[in-house]
């Protein structure tokens, strides 16, 4: 069992590579929420296909972002929800309650509100993401203490500023762990 006093949320879980499931293979997620219910995270670094003026434009939103910036995959969960990563100099207006702070420098929404308020007025960095990964009570420790991910702290930089076909190799390179070296084992690395 791990330590109670584990501070999970806003960590990244990075995959390692006995996790079977083909959704997480060398996935990086950003860890939400966590608690006696559950868990909830988003994967950093599967883009998609879909635009975010397209998405934005099927939701009635003016889109003034950057036109390339395409719409990632945030799990296998409720694929059809959307949610908004975001790095703000400036917060938004105090009304929307729902903007909770994730990392240093990363705001979390998944509010229609928020998105509408993003899309008009984007900050230095943006993420938009469709579906989530998800765990039940207890589910997330089980993982992690059979050794199916590695955690590492969250970070605006990792997030927003490197690049997803490079993420999983630099957040182990940032713990100290060489990616050729990892093979498929249970327990804890």
């Amino acid at each position: 069992m791990l330590d109670d006093g584990l501070r999970l949320e806003s960590s990244l879980l990075v995959a390692m590579p006995q996790l079977q499931d083909p959704n997480f293979r060398r996935a990086v997620v950003l860890l939400v929420q966590h608690d006696a219910e559950g868990s909830f995270g988003l994967v950093l670094n599967r883009p998609g296909e879909l635009s975010a003026s397209d998405l934005c434009v099927s939701l009635d939103v003016r889109w003034r972002g950057d036109p390339n910036a395409s719409i990632h995959w945030g799990g296998p969960v409720q694929p059809n929800t959307g949610w908004v990563l975001f790095d703000r100099d400036d917060p938004l207006p105090s009304d929307f309650e729902e903007i909770k702070t994730v990392a240093s420098g990363v705001c979390f929404a998944g509010s229609l509100d928020v998105l509408r308020a993003v899309a008009e007025s984007p900050p230095p960095a943006v993420q938009l993401f469709l579906g989530y990964a998800g765990w039940g009570a207890g589910q997330l420790e089980a993982e992690l203490a059979a050794g199916a991910w590695l955690t590492a702290p969250g970070s605006a930089d990792v997030i927003f500023d490197v690049a997803p076909g490079g993420m999983w190799n630099h957040v182990l390179e940032s713990l100290g762990v060489d990616p050729a070296t990892l093979v498929p084992t249970h327990g804890v690395h």
